[in-house]
């Protein structure tokens, strides 16, 4: 499954050179993931039921176009890695310009937590399937998860 949205862009997401500050693509990024959980059925209420959320250990963004002030933009989100267990994963987002040339890539590396107990955990038996139909990127990997 494809997920992609589409954002307008707001006046704070520039900088004063006149294009998109660097932050704010990675806050886009975010978006975008939050959104993904929360359209398969596993939102910020499911969050707080089980007690888990989402970190990241590394997020990398490799520029390619300017975003300017005013134009709308669409992210993507694909998984490009995950653990046998959904423990760890990996996910791409490409960031397009209104003219839909890519802007940017970002890459995350993720797991989830215990919120109570501070610690890695395993998503709960409701979360398993979140990134089953999500679509991979050509160089999807298995995470090896070493104990």
């Amino acid at each position: 499954m494809s997920f992609q949205v589409r954002f307008a862009t707001k006046w704070s997401d520039f900088d004063p050179n006149r294009h998109m500050r660097h932050t704010a693509y990675n806050e886009y990024a975010a978006e975008v993931r939050v959104r993904y959980f929360s359209n398969q059925k596993f939102s910020i209420k499911e969050f707080n039921k089980y007690n888990i959320g989402p970190i990241l250990f590394e997020e990398s963004t490799s520029f390619k176009k300017e975003i300017h002030l005013g134009e709308n933009i669409s992210v993507n989100m694909k998984v490009s890695g995950l653990s046998k267990k959904n423990e760890r994963w990996k996910i791409t987002h490409e960031v397009f310009n209104e003219a839909g040339k890519l802007s940017a890539i970002i890459k995350v590396y993720g797991a989830w937590i215990d919120l109570e107990k501070r610690k890695l955990t395993i998503p709960p038996q409701e979360a398993q399937q979140l990134f089953v139909s999500a679509e991979k990127t050509f160089d999807f990997e298995e995470i090896q998860i070493k104990n």
